[in-house]
């Protein structure tokens, strides 16, 4: 870390600064574990700051899980640029589906709705009524409707790949929001550590607060 990164605070004209008072007892002992000549009253500009606060979340990490994945990686961002996770879910997934995803999902989705269903059973009900009583069993398919029966393996054999793909792709979905879920919870579980460690300190501070006032009572009397 460059020495640049600190300055007195009477010295600094950097509207990004951040005064070392107002970070966190916890954070600003990490921090002066690289820089041991830092103090309180010196400033640290806003993007090594940011820097700190990774290293220092990713040592929250390291320590429970002790290899961070992408997913991890990705929640120590969004914390340290404070945004949100569900900003990182790509809405225009389904418009760069291509024409045969598309096309799978519509064949699957209608293949296993009512309408098929219903319009299977007339298309199968009108195919034997014409063949065995309207053309007196002597038509394009008299029984036992051989043709019928290759039409419906023919079917079956291309109904059930199609189907395949478009579960794979709803699986990839699932597998997605997985990852979401699995990096809110992870997010909120670290700002819930990092609140305790606020207020920890702010107990701290008022403990000291309140001896000095006791002190200051006492020597007054």
């Amino acid at each position: 870390m460059n020495d640049s990164v600190f300055s007195s605070s009477n010295n600094t004209n950097n509207k990004e600064a951040v005064s070392c008072n107002s970070l966190r007892r916890s954070l600003f002992e990490y921090i002066k574990l690289e820089r041991p000549d830092l103090k309180r009253s010196d400033t640290i500009s806003a993007n090594e700051l940011n820097e700190y606060k990774l290293k220092y979340i990713s040592k929250y990490l390291l320590r429970d899980i002790h290899q961070l994945s992408e997913l991890e990686n990705n929640v120590i961002s969004s914390m340290t640029n404070q945004t949100i996770i569900s900003d990182m879910i790509d809405e225009d997934g389904d418009n760069k589906l291509t024409l045969g995803q598309r096309l799978a999902d519509k064949v699957s989705g209608f293949g296993g709705s009512w309408t098929f269903i219903i319009l299977f059973i007339i298309l199968l009900f009108a195919w034997v009524v014409i063949n065995i009583y309207w053309l007196h069993n002597k038509g394009f398919d008299p029984y036992p409707f051989i043709l019928l029966n290759l039409f419906l393996s023919c079917i079956a054999a291309l109904q059930a790949p199609v189907i395949m793909m478009s579960q794979n792709r709803q699986e990839e979905k699932d597998r997605a929001r997985s990852k979401m879920d699995y990096m809110v919870n992870l997010k909120s579980e670290l700002e819930v550590r990092i609140l305790h460690e606020k207020l920890d300190q702010v107990l701290a501070n008022h403990d000291e607060i309140m001896n000095h006032i006791k002190k200051g009572n006492g020597n007054s009397e």
